[in-house]
């Protein structure tokens, strides 16, 4: 049993020492996977909780704004209100559709190449 640490040993026993989850981590494929899901979630995520701190500033500092009627009793904060469950459910719709056309196809390839019966190749080395 080799004790030395990994930053010590030769570079073709540190590839050796490498699971095929952290061969597959480092590939390519696997950061366009992560660039596909991070540059649809992070803009998205800002723009819902902007869109949220927006509701509760407003709810907070603008009290004559929010308290328009718009229709009998409903008033712009009723709406805005019922306007945050709107888009979650629009936003978690999209996300869905998002990550069934993007990302699982991708992530399936990935899965798919890890679960191949070993060849003595790690998973990214099978590659075609």
């Amino acid at each position: 049993m080799d004790t030395a640490p990994a930053s010590d040993r030769p570079d073709d026993q540190r590839q050796q020492d490498r699971s095929p989850y952290a061969e597959v981590q480092a590939s390519a494929e696997f950061g366009e996977l992560r660039g596909a899901h991070r540059s649809f979630a992070f803009p998205l995520t800002i723009a819902f909780v902007s869109w949220y701190l927006l509701y509760v500033l407003l709810s907070n500092y603008a009290d004559g704004f929010m308290g328009t009627k718009v229709v009998g009793h409903v008033n712009v904060a009723l709406v805005f209100g019922l306007a945050q469950f709107l888009s979650t459910f629009l936003i978690a719709w999209w996300y869905s559709r998002h990550a069934a056309a993007k990302l699982d196809p991708r992530a399936e390839a990935i899965k798919s190449r890890l679960d191949k019966p070993s060849t003595g190749k790690t998973p990214v080395e099978e590659r075609p």
